[in-house]
């Protein structure tokens, strides 16, 4: 497809006569010369209707185009000689208010179509302000493709950033994916292009190219707000329709409103949907496949919460979904928006929440995407010291930059908002707070007052948490951070970062280190089990065993154990009786429940026939149990978050390698006592705070969980003060267990 070339010679318009080019013709040639060459960064002043004071001409450029008349049965237009614009001129006054144009392409074919170039701007100005300043919460609903009718014709509207291109063009079907046909209207100011296209529907394909105005290079680019892309490996972006679908999840949301997540349980299951189960063919299971069958899992486990792996589209699959290209897209891996609205719709039918991790902390290199996206370092920053994650190959945000801001800010607010979500859990917290991450020493630029801070996405991470608690109270947003970083789950205004809870990834690492050691060794690291108490108050802690530790070697939570394979599956069980029983919100990842032997893998499904053998079916069985006991005991969640609903009975026996602690209420009291050695302790005498009958209502070791059943049933308490307590009672301690005891 070679460039178009233009006709300066005199020419015959429309009414008959002939004409010599004047000087203003001359200079609308130069103008067509530049729109065939795709170099034209004002296409609205030439193509389209223009009017002076006698005469109203129609220019076209239509490559492809043998013909066109105005309308079905109006007059032909005037072909340029050599080139492939379209003229048509009258001097009279009756061109309907949005003109048709019969069109008869190279094969014959004809096509009826509303000239795009005879549209006025559509973008509000108060909505470009917005944008620039960072504030439009909403974007998403001005930006990228939306279905619009105006002047009472049906079309789409599309609408990008690029504020360094010299033309952005429109790319498609109905242009052949060339980029001479449809370039778009600059908003001047606001680096904003777009253009309103009538006739077209969803499902339409498209891509921007971009001309960057100081280099000359052309890029091609799916849309940053794109809402729908096709199936990877292919790229392009899909018109939707967002206002659809019609939602039944009136009263979750209601109740969502006034929910006090605080004080109530929240057991979270952590699922890689592309790989917690596939079809019988090994293909992904669609969204509406996954509200049948992980939904009734989800509920029959227990589960208050679902917490997806990045679902945002992403080019790679090895990624998991954490290399994200498409910030308000769900991957089409597994169906269409309207599938995944279906699927949160069931799970809040259900009773069950819906978390999305969520990736503000970097995006990939990938040029089809985000990348240098109009010629320039848009999103990311230009020095790779403070652009560029050497680890993983990505790039960083611009968090001084408020489109950028206001583009992660859009999409938090997008997923919790249009899709209904429940929360979201941001990742790699930790890389956003320093500029030092993972950097050698001379690899880093401090910030303006010498340190290690990166002022502008802490800047960032206060006001997403500011808006989206706002705009969606009830819902909850969960920070991956790894460090010390004072005041994460703190509010904004008293200094904090104002996330609702943090992964508690010290107690995480404490507690394996501990597990992996033989039980015999375990009393010289009794502080793992017991230091996590002096911080587990300064903080909204979640308690993660996540998909982080059981990839990259690390091994599955069942390898993790020491010992023969029973005392590996009575190891895995105390564990998760000492994670359900202690202070914070509990989150586990999707095969961990029922001890998978092999490491995850995302490229097959999960090890389920596993669940034919007992010890895989009684782990299962507990973490359903503990589920329920967790989910139904005020006391072992109503002060997750506050010293009030925890007290040691003792935390000093050492030698024994056992722990006994109190989960209370003002109307509840558990006593939880683990024991972390495969002895059987006989006569193990605890204190407690009340007279009475202590009843055996959870023990690890139970034959239904495959364990030795050695236990207790109501135990009698007695006048004998122990452990600074008034009363005592006597207990037999199953091996490598735990259990819980109410009054």
């Amino acid at each position: 497809m070679g460039h178009c070339k233009v006709n300066k010679k005199t020419k015959k318009n429309q009414t008959g006569t002939i004409s010599t080019p004047t000087p203003t013709e001359k200079k609308l040639n130069n103008d067509l010369i530049r729109i065939s060459e795709a170099k034209h960064n004002d296409v609205f002043s030439v193509l389209g209707r223009h009017k002076t004071d006698t005469l109203t001409t129609i220019t076209v450029f239509a490559p492809y185009t043998e013909s066109i008349n105005l309308g079905t049965t109006g007059p032909a237009f005037y072909r340029i000689p050599d080139s492939d614009f379209f003229q048509y001129q009258t001097s009279q006054d009756n061109i309907p208010e949005h003109y048709q144009l019969s069109q008869v392409d190279k094969e014959g074919n004809k096509h009826l179509i509303y000239d795009p170039y005879d549209f006025s701007a559509i973008m509000p100005e108060f909505d470009q302000h917005l944008f620039s300043s960072g504030n439009h919460w909403h974007i998403y609903k001005q930006l990228g493709s939306h279905l619009r009718t105006v002047d009472g014709i049906k079309g789409v509207h599309f609408a990008v950033w690029a504020p360094n291109a010299q033309r952005v063009s429109l790319l498609s079907d109905f242009n052949q994916w060339d980029g001479r046909c449809t370039p778009m209207r600059n908003l001047s100011g606001s680096g904003i292009w777009e253009i309103f296209i009538p006739g077209l529907t969803v499902g339409s394909h498209y891509k921007y190219e971009i001309l960057n105005n100081s280099t000359g290079e052309i890029l091609v680019k799916t849309d940053p707000y794109g809402q729908q892309f096709e199936f990877r490996p292919q790229t392009a972006t899909i018109v939707t329709d967002e206002n659809h679908y019609k939602w039944s999840d009136t009263k979750w949301m209601t109740h969502r409103k006034e929910h006090d997540w605080i004080h109530e349980a929240m057991s979270i299951y952590e699922v890689h949907i592309g790989s917690w189960k596939l079809d019988d063919q090994g293909n992904f299971l669609n969204y509406r496949d996954l509200a049948v069958e992980l939904v009734n899992y989800v509920k029959e486990m227990g589960f208050t919460h679902i917490e997806l792996l990045p679902i945002t589209e992403h080019p790679f699959d090895g990624s998991w979904g954490y290399q994200t290209t498409g910030y308000f897209a769900p991957t089409s891996r597994h169906g269409t928006p309207d599938d995944f609205r279906f699927f949160v719709d069931v799970c809040h039918q259900n009773n069950i929440g819906v978390i999305l991790d969520w990736v503000p902390a970097h995006f990939p290199k990938d040029a089809f995407a985000l990348a240098r996206f109009d010629g320039t370092s848009l999103y990311e920053h230009e020095d790779p010291r403070k652009g560029e994650h050497r680890d993983w190959g990505t790039l960083i945000y611009n968090y001084s930059r408020n489109e950028v801001k206001n583009f992660l800010l859009a999409s938090a607010n997008f997923w919790l908002e249009e899709y209904h979500l429940d929360g979201l859990r941001v990742d790699a917290v930790a890389s956003m707070l320093y500029l030092d991450y993972s950097r050698e020493a001379d690899d880093w630029v401090p910030n303006m007052y010498g340190g290690n801070e990166n002022l502008e996405a802490i800047d960032f991470m206060r006001h997403m948490n500011a808006i989206t608690h706002e705009q969606h109270p009830g819902t909850v947003v969960i920070a991956e951070e790894s460090t010390s970083w004072p005041q994460v789950t703190r509010p904004t205004w008293t200094g904090g970062l104002g996330f609702s809870m943090k992964w508690n990834m010290g107690w995480m690492h404490d507690l394996l280190s501990y597990m992996q050691q033989d039980p015999v060794h375990r009393m010289h690291h009794h502080d793992n089990l017991t230091f996590g108490m002096l911080y587990a108050f300064s903080e909204n802690f979640v308690l993660p065993f996540s998909h982080d530790e059981v990839v990259h070697g690390k091994g599955s939570m069942i390898n993790k154990m020491p010992g023969d394979e029973w005392q590996r599956f009575a190891n895995l069980r105390l564990l998760y009786t000492f994670m359900f029983t202690y202070p914070g919100k509990k989150l586990l990842f999707m095969g961990c429940e029922f001890g998978q032997g092999t490491e995850w893998n995302f490229n097959q499904s999960l090890d389920w026939y596993t669940l034919d053998y007992p010890q895989h079916n009684g782990m299962q069985t507990l973490v359903k149990d503990l589920n329920k006991m967790y989910t139904s005991h005020p006391s072992l969640f109503q002060h997750d978050f506050e010293h009030e609903g925890f007290e040691w009975i003792d935390c000093h026996d050492v030698s024994h390698s056992i722990v006994s602690y109190r989960r209370k209420t003002a109307t509840e009291d558990l006593i939880i006592i683990l024991n972390f050695t495969p002895v059987v302790r006989e006569n193990y005498r605890i204190g407690v705070p009340a007279e009475g009958y202590y009843t055996e209502i959870f023990n690890s070791d139970s034959s239904y969980y495959n364990g030795s059943n050695k236990g207790n049933g109501a135990i009698p308490s007695e006048p004998t003060p122990w452990m600074n307590l008034p009363h005592s009672i006597n207990l037999t301690l199953p091996p490598l267990a735990g259990i819980v005891l109410k009054l």
